[in-house]
């Protein structure tokens, strides 16, 4: 029980601001063969789509802060962002499993009021596939 809460928590935090990296611990449990593929995946994919929500739900909130001196972007970060946004809308929320893109990418979402449905379900798609794909790599090798 421990292994899933370690990994459904390095997933959640990794999906957040937060430096983690879920994919190490997913791998070592992946080696250590004690787990069942199916849970460990399910368990990260669940952590790391619920922390993309708290991004959205951060994002969502966020604006009503922008003339704060501590808040994070200046704004002409911020109408960048949105404009990037904008271009390639709620698709690129395919591509928030990147490294470095795909977490910011996820509160651009809130704060641009993408509906939470399709943020949900495009975040899971991601998401999963990146686990499924780390995880076939992994088993392919062990």
């Amino acid at each position: 029980m421990t292994a899933y809460l370690l990994l459904f928590l390095s997933a959640l935090i990794a999906a957040t601001i937060l430096p983690m990296q879920s994919e190490a611990v997913l791998v070592a449990l992946l080696v250590a063969e004690e787990h069942p593929v199916p849970i460990l995946l399910a368990v990260a994919t669940v952590g790391n789509v619920l922390g993309s929500v708290i991004n959205w739900v951060l994002g969502k909130y966020l604006l009503r802060f922008k003339h704060k001196r501590w808040f994070p972007a200046s704004d002409d970060q911020l109408r960048r962002a949105q404009d990037w946004y904008h271009r390639y809308g709620r698709w690129s929320l395919l591509a928030s499993w990147l490294p470095l893109v795909g977490d910011p990418l996820t509160v651009i979402a809130g704060v641009m009021r993408e509906p939470f449905v399709p943020f949900l379900v495009l975040v899971t798609i991601a998401k999963g596939a990146r686990y499924l794909v780390l995880a076939a790599l992994t088993l392919a090798w062990i």
